[in-house]
């Protein structure tokens, strides 16, 4: 007798599963995608490059 009950039971297991899956499915179809933004280049807030006197220095010593 338990085999029938193990095997009445497979099928309602089955459909729990089916349904579980079928409604996280359905959900992720429903939400709104956001279509992806291009990023805009930062402007560079340093100076750049400065030739301070140690800089100097060191172009000194080293004859460039």
């Amino acid at each position: 007798m338990t085999d029938k009950k193990d095997n009445a039971e497979l099928p309602r297991r089955d459909f729990l599963k089916v349904a579980g899956v079928a409604s996280v499915a359905a959900a992720l179809a429903v939400v709104p995608k956001k279509e992806a933004e291009a990023a805009s280049p930062e402007p560079k807030s340093s100076a750049g490059y400065r030739e301070t006197e140690h800089i100097r220095t060191y172009y000194e010593t080293t004859k460039f």
